[in-house]
């Protein structure tokens, strides 16, 4: 009884102990660098949550240190976060993971060397430029036991939440057709960076133009939609409608993917009159049809005309790429489908037999 007693006395007073310590872990900033700066959306970043509570950047590499110091001078911010050496960086800032704003090319080193250090890594999409380079990365991260999560714009869309939970409750019927629409008048008729437009106009350094630019996007949430399914066959047809501003990669490009009992179209454009992120989606007995970020039109069977529907609000932390990457880092969240390194790697696959279908005009297999 007296043991019993003591025990329980010694589990409550740590208890007490430990619940401060508890709470202020959790509350805890994660300790975050960024790898690079010519990815025109660090300055989303810069704008919007480097003054994040819960966030904390410890470190920023690039080469380029007048990069820096131009969105030091914008955002106010120390130049002693200046790194000038990946490595080095990563070696003494020791960050619990790595935002990446550079060239997609560049992914694979990254990830390499984050590997090295067991390092989780977050990047803008897309994964990669080629299936080579995926695969490379995946094996990396398998051998290291690190995270890799691709970030999407559209990963955050209430409206493609909500499409896809009618999807798969088969408020529509099988999915038989699918059609999505990203892009905009072009990266440089929208005023990118010069960084930024130099890299996404390098076929080697972007994997192409439009075609990776935007049809990563179309790539990804078909992947998800067919719970990660590959498609049978990838057909493609690219243009260069604008060669004296694009002379070296595409600006137009429109992939078919097919599937046993399915097909999709991504139009993936520099050539829209205005920018958007939409798709549809047509089933046996209605269709989907998301409206930007929070709404969708649905018409189903029996109904006359299509209705318009606001989406719920994604909970937490599906809702934020950093609150998102927070769970996954500190919560042990299993990563979504949407950023997973699995679903990411088939995308890339998509896009690489894109290209070599756009190049050689023919249609290319998948294999299982």
């Amino acid at each position: 009884m007296k043991l019993a007693f003591r025990i329980s006395t010694f589990l409550l007073a740590w208890a007490l102990f430990a619940a401060p310590i508890l709470r202020a872990a959790e509350s805890a900033p994660l300790r975050v660098a960024i790898a690079g700066l010519v990815h025109g959306h660090v300055e989303g970043f810069f704008s919007n949550s480097i003054h994040r509570p819960d966030i904390q950047v410890v470190g920023i590499s690039d080469p380029d240190r007048s990069l820096f110091d131009r969105y030091a001078a914008q955002f106010k911010l120390d130049p002693a976060l200046y790194h000038p050496d990946l490595e080095e960086m990563l070696r003494t800032t020791r960050p619990q993971a790595v935002l990446v704003y550079s060239s997609t090319y560049d992914h694979r080193s990254i990830v390499e060397l984050c590997a090295k250090h067991h390092i989780p890594v977050m990047m803008e999409k897309p994964l990669a430029v080629s299936l080579e380079d995926a695969q490379a990365i995946a094996r990396a991260a398998r051998d290291a036991k690190i995270q890799v999560l691709v970030n999407y714009e559209t990963s955050w869309y209430p409206s493609n939440r909500a499409m896809f939970d009618m999807v798969h409750a088969g408020a529509i019927g099988d999915v038989r057709k699918v059609v999505v629409h990203d892009g905009h008048q072009g990266p440089k008729e929208i005023g990118v960076s010069p960084e930024f437009l130099h890299w996404l106009t390098d076929p080697k350094l972007n994997g192409g133009g439009a075609l990776f630019d935007f049809g990563c996007y179309g790539a990804d949430l078909m992947t998800w939609l067919m719970n990660g399914k590959k498609p049978l066959s990838v057909t493609a047809v690219t243009q260069q409608i604008k060669p004296d501003i694009y002379p070296h990669v595409d600006d137009e490009a429109t992939i078919v993917l097919t599937y046993p009992k399915a097909q999709a179209i991504i139009q993936a454009s520099w050539n829209w009159p205005f920018d958007r992120k939409d798709m549809e989606v047509y089933g046996q007995t209605g269709y989907v049809i998301t409206v930007r970020r929070d709404d969708l039109k649905v018409r189903r069977a029996g109904e006359k005309e299509e209705h318009l529907v606001a989406a719920q609000k994604v909970p937490a932390p599906y809702d934020d790429s950093l609150t998102y990457l927070r769970a996954v880092i500190l919560d042990g969240l299993k990563p979504d489908a949407l950023s997973s390194l699995e679903t990411n790697v088939i995308v890339t696959e998509i896009l690489d037999a894109a290209h070599q279908s756009a190049t050689t005009g023919k249609t290319v297999s998948l294999k299982p």
